[in-house]
Order: C-alpha cells, then structure tokens, then sequence
C-alpha cells in the first residue's frame, strides 16, 4: 500500500485507561482535574516566589524556572483532554490535534530531559570546581544553555511528526492510551511500523541516554570529590546540596529505565497497568516537583517561612485591634 496521505480516519478516540468501569468515570476525572489543578497551582507558586524575591535569581532557580515550565506545558497538553473524556465523555480528537499533542508530548519530554542534564551540570560545577562556578555559570550562560535546551528539543519530535502525519490510517481509530504518543499513533497505521518505531525509539535513546549518561558522570566524579573532603559531616553537607536535583532526576528516570528494562527481558503488563505507570511517571512529578523544591532548597524554604511570618504578623494585628 502507498504511505501517501490516504486516510480515511478524521479523528481519533482516546480510550484512557480501558478496563474501568464506567461507574468510575466520575472519580477518574475528580482525580485527574485535583492532579491538574494542583500542578498549576503549585508550579504558578514557584513562579511567583522566583518573581517577587531577587535573592532566587541564583543559576540553580533559573533551571527549576525552566523545570516548572516544562511541567506546566506538559500537563496542560495532556491533561485537559482526558478529563473531558471521563467528565463529559468527550474522548475524540481530531487528526491533526491527535498530532499536535503527539509533538508537545514527546517535545516537553524532551526539555524535560535537558533541563536535568542541565541540573547536574549545575551541581558538578558548584562542587567540583567551586572557584569557577561564578565564570562558567553567568546568567548570560545559563540563558543561552536553557535557549539550547528548548530549541535542540524540537529535531527529535519533528521528525517523528514529519514521518508519521503522511502514514495512511484506514482502519481502527482507538488509541489505548491518555493521550497521543508516536507508538499510539503510528499502531493505528495501514502499514508495518517497523522502520517508524526504530527511528522513534533512537529518538527516545538520544534525549534519554545522553542527558543521563552526563548526569552520571557528573555525579560520579561529585562523589569523588565529596569522598575527599575531610569530615563525614562537611561531606554529608556537600552532598545536601544534590538531594533536591538527586530526588527530580529519580523521578523522571527510574521508572522509564523500569519500563524499558521489563520490556527488554520479555515482561509484559496488561494495557491498564501499563497506562497507569506512564500516568504516574509522566504528571506525578509535574505536581510534585514544586512540593521538592520548597521543602529541600533552603532560600526558598526560608523565604516561604518570612511570607508566612509576615503573614501571621498581620493576622495578629488584625485580631489584637479588634478586640480592642
């Protein structure tokens, strides 16, 4: 069959998770909004926290400046729709959304990536060449590598998008999935997926592996400058320091090379479960990013505790005057 753009397909339907009853519906979408509405707000909380004190204008806030607006877009890409299919039953969407989507998925996954290799490059500086951190890091270059970061992130999608909108797609229109992705996507096609899925998944490998080999690197050679350091408390002092980029980066990838490594051995999961830790390791972190940041980044911690001193001040004042 030709691979020009014969489709016959003008929307595509969006199952979500498919063996949940339909009594469940209602709950499904209550807990997808909570976990939207709670993303926003919180990752809008790290914006205004970076806006209103200048003494977070540090190169390791401007990187989770960049994190939070990654987790932002991305749950606003993906999210939105599949509340609408459980709280109105609205589960189409049109072909060329069904790509759009595609792109802002794999595109936001891809930052994501970056902007975590960017972390560790932060900290690997900061700890192993502390006397030049302030030379290398300069807002200047932190902008310019945050500017690269989203821009270098678009090659991989693109052409993922590119290769598979001609693809033709007569037949089933289900996508067993929360949203569109490339191997959702391109399963669908009237033609073997081979050559796609190989090129998709050395897409995968490049913002994945790269990004991590680094992060590894980076934080192998922090451990061995840090086991140098005289003092086990100095040492564990230094390593505080890597706890909060150490919890993000654990979050976004275990349980990818989870799910990759059972795939590898032969493990398979049932479409639902299989849908659940995608769910759970694509927007838990969006949402509990922020929670990471103000409980483990000490300025930010601390100027959220002058807010609520100030705040309780007021609170006082207010009440002593009027009971008087």
């Amino acid at each position: 069959m030709s691979e020009m753009n014969t489709s016959r397909v003008s929307e595509f339907i969006l199952t979500g998770f498919p063996g949940l009853h339909p009594e469940y519906y209602g709950l499904a979408s209550a807990v997808l909004f909570l976990v939207y509405f709670v993303t926003v707000l919180a990752n809008i909380t790290v914006f205004y926290l970076f806006a209103t004190n200048r003494c977070l204008h540090k190169p390791m806030y401007y990187i989770i400046l960049n994190l939070s607006a990654c987790d932002l877009l991305f749950s606003t890409a993906t999210l939105p729709k599949i509340i609408s299919r459980y709280w109105f039953q609205a589960g189409t969407i049109s072909f060329t959304g069904c790509f759009v989507q595609m792109f802002f998925v794999h595109y936001l996954g891809s930052v994501n990536s970056f902007i975590l290799f960017l972390m560790a490059f932060d900290r690997y500086l900061a700890i192993c060449h502390p006397l030049r951190y302030a030379t290398y890091l300069k807002q200047t270059t932190l902008f310019f590598l945050s500017l690269s970061a989203w821009i270098i992130a678009i090659i991989v999608p693109v052409i993922l998008v590119i290769r598979a909108y001609p693809l033709p797609f007569c037949g089933p229109n289900k996508i067993s999935h929360c949203f569109c992705d490339h191997v959702g996507i391109t399963g669908l096609a009237c033609t073997d997926r081979t050559p796609y899925s190989f090129a998709a998944f050395v897409g995968a490998m490049i913002t994945l592996l790269v990004p991590l080999s680094f992060i590894v690197f980076s934080y192998s050679a922090i451990l061995i400058d840090v086991s140098k350091i005289a003092g086990f408390k100095n040492r564990i002092k230094s390593l505080s320091t890597c706890s909060t980029h150490l919890i993000i980066i654990s979050l976004y990838y275990l349980p990818r090379c989870f799910v990759y490594l059972t795939s590898y051995v032969g493990i398979v999961f049932s479409t639902d479960v299989r849908i659940v830790i995608i769910m759970l390791y694509s927007l838990g972190p969006p949402m509990v990013n922020p929670l990471i940041y103000c409980l483990r980044a000490k300025d930010i911690r601390q100027y959220i505790k002058e807010i609520l001193k100030i705040k309780w001040s007021k609170v006082k004042i207010h009440l002593t005057t009027k009971t008087f």
